[in-house]
């Protein structure tokens, strides 16, 4: 047989051979990402299932992320131990819900009276904001990351009108992050009651007022037909950012094309998530005023009240660690470096929508 001829057989032979190593390497990695959200739910569940169709698609189905809405694989409030041990590798969240045990969490959040969603992203991306907040979680084995928001909040939806902050003492109130301390300053008493169980909570009469997010998170929610005094500002959650947790041993066993897209998908959903909470905000607010909500501004000295004792929670946490005193005045520092240009663009936005 001639030579040529021999080796173009003998290298065809050893196609076959092949075929099962590259079907191997098209096997899916499969990641399950748990939430602290209820299916579907307007604002952070559409941003869970979001980032986690952006990772399936941008990997072209090398990377597979799976999600569990609350309570399927963890407790809502669970979500930061299921990825820190393992049990999952990735979570979708908000960091304020861990900040009784990791002291400053709360900030990569929000903090009340502090930054808007613009000036909290450049802390996080350009004034050492994720630096401080990898710190916090690596010790944990997570990282976190900004992924979906909500924007800023309504101040809660309540039974009765509230005419003076004297009213709040005694209130029973579903709050979340540092403002549970600022309402118990106040005299009331903080509830913290995972999303999906809000509504029965306030049917029941187990709690007097609700603050959870903005209007088009709320609407869906039908809070208004038990509580209709909707008030404002949110001045406990001016701004909404989602946290996806990642697994640092299951992110280390990624190929870096592979870790760069989780982190990118992560940066697109904050992104989208924002626009969209603009866009249907402005739909949902006026809907709710057509259903009989009240919508109305929050006392002047209810305003000056929380925000003193704002300031003292605030004075108090960063006494808990170095590291949280660190945090405090990283982002205490955002908020005077941003403040003037902030200001100048309020004045420029309301000043050119003047008839």
């Amino acid at each position: 047989m001639n030579p040529t001829r021999r080796r173009i057989l003998a290298g065809t032979a050893v196609l076959p051979l092949a075929a099962p190593a590259v079907a191997r390497a098209q096997t899916p990695i499969v990641w399950r990402m748990a939430t602290s959200w209820t299916k579907g739910l307007p604002g952070p569940g559409v941003s869970a299932d979001r980032l986690a169709e952006r990772i399936t698609t941008m990997s072209g189905g090398r990377l597979r992320v799976d999600v569990f809405p609350a309570g399927a694989v963890v407790p809502a409030f669970g979500v930061f131990d299921g990825v820190a041990s393992g049990a999952v590798e990735m979570g979708h969240t908000a960091s304020f819900f861990w900040d009784g045990t990791l002291p400053g969490a709360a900030f990569f959040t929000t903090a009340p009276f502090g930054l808007g969603p613009l000036a909290h992203q450049t802390w996080i991306e350009h004034r050492g904001g994720q630096q401080l907040w990898d710190e916090l979680y690596r010790p944990r084995g997570v990282r976190g990351l900004l992924a979906g928001n909500t924007g800023p909040s309504m101040g809660g939806w309540f039974r009765k009108p509230i005419e003076s902050s004297r009213d709040v003492s005694g209130m029973r109130i579903r709050v979340s992050g540092m403002g549970g301390d600022v309402y118990a300053a106040m005299g009331a008493t903080p509830q913290n009651i995972p999303p999906g169980d809000i509504y029965t909570a306030l049917e029941k009469g187990s709690i007097d007022a609700v603050e959870i997010l903005s209007p088009a998170n709320d609407l869906p929610l039908g809070l208004y037909r038990i509580a209709p005094f909707y008030y404002m500002p949110g001045f406990n959650k001016p701004n909404g950012a989602g946290e996806a947790l990642i697994s640092l041993a299951a992110f280390a066993k990624l190929p870096a094309d592979l870790q760069r897209i989780i982190e990118t998908a992560c940066s697109a959903e904050h992104s989208a998530g924002l626009a969209e909470a603009e866009q249907m905000n402005a739909g949902a607010i006026i809907e709710l005023a057509k259903l009989g909500t009240k919508i109305t501004p929050f006392p002047a000295d209810f305003i000056k009240e929380a925000r003193e004792k704002a300031a003292a929670v605030i004075e108090n946490k960063a006494k808990t660690s170095p590291l949280t005193a660190k945090i405090v005045a990283s982002y205490r520092d955002a908020l005077g470096t941003g403040n003037t240009w902030s200001r100048i663009g309020t004045y420029m936005e309301q000043a050119l929508r003047a008839p």
